[in-house]
């Protein structure tokens, strides 16, 4: 038995690629349709076999190690010329995949929704109003008119393909293509649905009822599996995708489940402490204002921010003071501030760490 290596004239550590150059040089060149000689002949198979061999790198690695002076090869199959064909020049053996079907999977489809603030703290129900496909009401998705039926394609019989044998280098190879008649799917729909153009889906209207969670964000988006467009001829619908969007709010900002505001407080009411009753974007709530309390002060409201979108719980309301210097005395004011100065003796202004600006202080001390 000759080498499988001097066979194809390459080297014992020849690449993949070169053995599938010099192998189909070779096939070119011997093939019985080209030189028809008994010696050709017989090269051609062995060079047909040496390629089979040291292309699979499991039958190459035994043959390399001495397992067996066929490397794999029983005296009976010199390879399938077809595929070989396919793996160099294109094409194919035909096809065993039947016809395409009609029915496919419908398209998925996204949609923005908007939300406000208070929305979001324990989730909403919305009923969205989506323009999409369904699948057609006269026809139920056959396709044809009421009463009809697809016919079997008299081209292709049924199977969706048209094979033909192409002739090559390597002999008569045969080769498949979809049906141009039917344009593979083996029937004909002779008498369309007018209703749906014979697409067994129509364009309309419909109204998609949606719990959205608590706790969602901008930009995250939700699936809901199967509520997408309807597939041609009654296929599986898509998905639909909700796009969240969370509108501004005036008094009200989120850090991720916790809630900010900022609340003026005179300076009067710091000074001698308050109580104050705020609306929260879920009720009411109750703010005790300690006496001596400064700008950038933040009171916490355990549990009044937002649902947690994953996991139990609720964030916190976190109340930023801003005190409220008067800006404008009468004689009688500014008398009785400045007794108080007198009797207060506060130490004269000083250097300190710069903060740009009150909402720059009071960010710090929310995130900080």
């Amino acid at each position: 038995m000759a080498d499988h290596y001097e066979a194809l004239g390459v080297d014992r550590d020849a690449t993949t690629d070169q053995i599938k150059k010099a192998y189909r040089r070779l096939a070119r060149e011997l093939h019985p349709d080209v030189n028809p000689g008994a010696e050709a002949s017989e090269r051609f198979k062995s060079i047909t076999h040496a390629y089979d061999v040291l292309s699979d790198a499991n039958q190459r690695q035994k043959y390399d190690q001495g397992g067996g002076q066929n490397g794999g090869f029983d005296g009976q199959n010199f390879g399938n010329f077809g595929d070989i064909f396919e793996t160099f020049f294109g094409g194919g053996g035909g096809s065993s995949r039947g016809p395409r079907s009609r029915r496919e999977r419908g398209q998925d489809a996204l949609i923005r929704v908007e939300l406000d603030l208070d929305e979001v703290i324990f989730g909403t129900h919305r009923d969205l109003d989506v323009d999409t496909a369904i699948v057609c009401d006269t026809c139920k998705g056959s396709c044809c008119a009421p009463g009809t039926s697809p016919i079997t394609c008299d081209i292709c019989h049924g199977t969706g393909s048209i094979q033909r044998a192409v002739r090559s280098l390597l002999g008569n190879v045969m080769t498949s293509s979809p049906c141009g008649s039917c344009r593979g799917y083996g029937t004909i729909i002779a008498t369309p649905c007018m209703t749906c153009s014979g697409q067994g889906r129509v364009r309309a209207r419909r109204t998609v009822p949606v719990d959205i969670p608590a706790g969602v964000d901008t930009g995250l988006r939700l699936q809901m599996p199967g509520s997408g467009e309807a597939g041609p001829a009654a296929g599986p619908n898509g998905d639909l995708y909700l796009e969240m969007k969370v509108r501004h709010h005036d008094v009200f900002s989120r850090d991720g489940d916790d809630l900010m505001c900022s609340l003026d407080v005179p300076m009067t009411s710091a000074i001698l402490g308050t109580s104050v009753t705020v609306k929260a974007l879920d009720g009411d709530i109750e703010v005790e204002i300690r006496a001596g309390s400064q700008s950038s002060e933040v009171l916490t409201i355990k549990d009044r921010g937002i649902t947690k979108l994953r996991g139990s719980g609720r964030g916190d309301l976190k109340i930023g003071i801003h005190v409220l210097t008067p800006t404008k005395l009468d004689h009688k004011e500014r008398d009785l501030i400045e007794q108080f100065a007198a009797r207060y003796a506060a130490p004269a202004p000083t250097l300190s760490q710069y903060q740009q600006g009150l909402f720059a202080k009071l960010r710090d001390r929310f995130l900080g």
